[in-house]
């Protein structure tokens, strides 16, 4: 008998070894009081915090060694006390206080550090900030971008020389360099800058995207490099990651670069030469792994003759320079493009497909696309939008395109001489109806004597509809 109850003794030890040595490995420092707030059982966690032993601790008042605890008081309010900041050797922790209760009566409280350092929580903040700040971007981005997410396949192009820039694009994926994309507006710039990204080994982070044209001067260095608490006026209490910052390990995208205020070139220069900064505000040197990529439509080298971008900053993001030409120099490619953007626009609005009628292609092939893609894509919108059923005609195409055919093809039948007339008598012609045919107000509009515009209006076959 005598055996058994040793045998019941010593299995009852190794059970509360046990949850013992669960309760030391419980993450966190832990102590539990009784409800006069005597300690009767700490972990190993918070012992190692206080660099004191067990049986120093045991019995003890929590007064006496957990500073200004308030666990005595939860033990006999039976109110828990979360996320208070209590001071323990001169140091500010976070602490939690929960009462136990058991049969409606508080046998016991339970304190726990959840931060060792109150600094361990700005820290915590700061990322908390940086993360919300990527989540806010990346919604946004979907919701520009709709369902899209460009690659190379998104490149829309056949002809030799987009053959060739989408080769360089590719071969610029498998390296860090900056790259500088130049090319009108509507060339597709943001496109290639994707695409790059999507391919190159840094596509499962960050694509950020910034307009150097969208953002006021005033703004400009907080929203590259970020900012700490109390920066400035109207600046956020938890202060906020630059886009710098958010492209760490990923890709930052300097749209219109061309745009940057000439105070803002040197502090870019300085963080693509040392990949560190600061906040506005702050002193801690904050490090980003990010590769560059800038687009602009203005021609950079004249800017930097004329003393209106840096020199230094141009060579710096001038490595890989990739070109796009505008549509009116890779014609070819422009009925292919029409067919794409039917396609895309068709599954957007949930019609049926929509196709190109051969005249439709000979007008798109040969109107001079001042906006480029851009512009393609809005009169292709603008044609399905108000078309009749699944063909798209010449006639469905925008009268201004129809009317620069004409031109165009009425100066390549003319003489210089028969050019000029006609142009004056479209002029002539247009005034007249403007002014209702009022032939004193049409000469002075037109910078001529009113006998010469009854000479002109004769030689040109100009009728009359309203009298002086």
């Amino acid at each position: 008998m005598e055996c058994n109850k040793d045998l019941i003794i010593e299995e009852l030890q190794e059970e509360i070894d046990h949850y013992q040595l669960i309760f030391d490995y419980t993450y966190g420092a832990t102590v539990v009081v009784d409800p006069n707030g005597y300690i009767t059982d700490i972990n190993r966690s918070y012992l190692d915090f206080l660099n004191l032993s067990y049986d120093e601790v045991i019995g003890t008042h929590c007064t006496k060694v957990l500073g200004d605890s308030r666990l005595h008081i939860v033990a006999q309010t039976g109110k828990a006390e979360l996320n208070q900041i209590q001071t323990i050797h001169k140091q500010q922790v976070l602490a939690r206080r929960i009462p136990v209760i058991k049969g409606g009566k508080v046998v016991a409280a339970v304190g726990q550090i959840i931060f060792e350092d109150i600094r361990q929580l700005a820290t915590l903040a700061r990322k908390y900030s940086l993360l919300e700040s990527k989540v806010k971007h990346y919604e946004q981005e979907l919701r520009n971008l709709r369902s899209t997410r460009y690659s190379f396949e998104s490149i829309i192009g056949d002809s030799k020389i987009m053959r060739r820039i989408k080769k360089e694009a590719l071969i610029a994926t498998a390296n860090n360099f900056p790259v500088l994309i130049t090319g009108e507006s509507g060339t597709g710039k943001e496109i290639f800058a994707q695409a790059i990204h999507h391919e190159s080994r840094r596509n499962t982070h960050p694509f950020i995207h910034i307009n150097c044209a969208a953002i006021p001067r005033e703004l400009m260095e907080s929203e590259l490099f970020g900012y700490e608490k109390g920066a400035f006026t109207g600046a956020r209490n938890d202060g906020k990651p630059g886009k710098f910052e958010m492209a760490h390990r990923g890709t930052i995208f300097l749209d219109e670069i061309g745009e940057l205020p000439l105070e803002m070139q040197p502090k870019l220069l300085r963080i693509l030469e040392e990949k560190a900064f600061e906040r506005l505000g702050g002193t801690q040197i904050i490090h980003s792994d990010f590769r560059l990529i800038a687009a602009t439509n203005r021609n950079l080298a004249k800017m930097v003759a004329e003393g209106s971008f840096r020199s230094d900053l141009y060579y710096r993001i001038n490595v890989i320079h990739l070109h796009l030409p505008p549509l009116r120099k890779r014609r070819e490619d422009i009925a292919l493009l029409g067919h794409h953007l039917l396609k895309f626009i068709a599954e957007n609005e949930g019609l049926h497909t929509v196709t190109l009628s051969p005249e439709a292609e000979a007008l798109l092939a040969g109107y001079a696309w001042p906006g480029n893609v851009r512009e393609l894509s809005n009169y292709l919108e603008r044609a399905v939008a108000s078309m009749e059923g699944n063909t798209l005609t010449a006639e469905d195409l925008p009268f201004c395109m129809l009317q620069y055919n004409e031109r165009k093809e009425t100066l390549r039948h003319s003489s210089l001489k028969e050019a000029l007339n006609d142009t004056e008598r479209n002029i002539i012609s247009a005034t007249l109806k403007e002014e209702n045919y009022n032939k004193a107000k049409s000469a002075r509009r037109l910078g001529i004597h009113r006998t010469l515009l009854y000479k002109k209006m004769d030689k040109y076959g100009i009728g009359t509809q309203a009298s002086l």
